[in-house]
């Protein structure tokens, strides 16, 4: 296999992963500690995601608890919190943060399924410019035969193809989960 080919492919395979990661923190109206656990955090000199310095805990479905291993944080924590775009209000009882995830209406519903088709679209942008990329390099590659060239690229799109239809998988399992009630 074309060493453009194998790049590609990993370049692909983390396109998913990042696109499996933000649909995780994408709220749904139920609590799910992915919604909170890339939360970066000013605490000791330096940005930290919040599963770093907290454990996060699912107490209902309805409620996230944070309870940090260094209580100093809290204020830190409750800071980061209110400055993402999650658009949830902390609880800070002195030892732990509690969040109330409210339920969603059928018109934010709508909204965070339109979110969900916009990543799905950005990652299928990502791995088109992998392709083209590596179809580059693959024409580019004097060392091929024609019929190398179009083997390597052959298998390069079926890569691609396998890439997309998992894309388009993920996507409508999100978009079943936002809607679902």
């Amino acid at each position: 296999m074309h060493s453009a080919v194998q790049l590609a492919i990993q370049q692909l395979d983390k396109s998913l992963e990042f696109l499996s990661k933000e649909f995780a923190g994408i709220q749904m109206g139920r609590a799910s500690a992915g919604l909170v656990e890339g939360i970066e955090v000013e605490t000791y000199g330096a940005r930290q995601p919040l599963r770093n310095i907290a454990q996060i805990a699912i107490p209902d479905p309805r409620s996230i608890a944070i309870t940090p291993w260094d209580k100093s944080v809290l204020g830190a924590i409750e800071k980061a919190i209110r400055d993402s775009n999650l658009g949830l209000s902390p609880v800070n009882d002195g030892h732990s943060i509690r969040l109330n995830i409210p339920p969603l209406t059928e018109e934010s519903r709508k909204e965070t399924v339109k979110v969900v088709h916009k990543m799905a679209e950005e990652a299928k942008i990502t791995v088109r410019q992998a392709r083209h990329d590596a179809m580059e390099k693959i024409k580019n590659d004097d060392a091929l035969s024609e019929d190398d060239e179009r083997r390597e690229e052959k298998h390069l799109q079926e890569k691609v193809d396998e890439m997309n239809k998992k894309i388009e998988e993920h996507a409508k399992k999100k978009e079943h989960e936002v809607m679902t009630i």
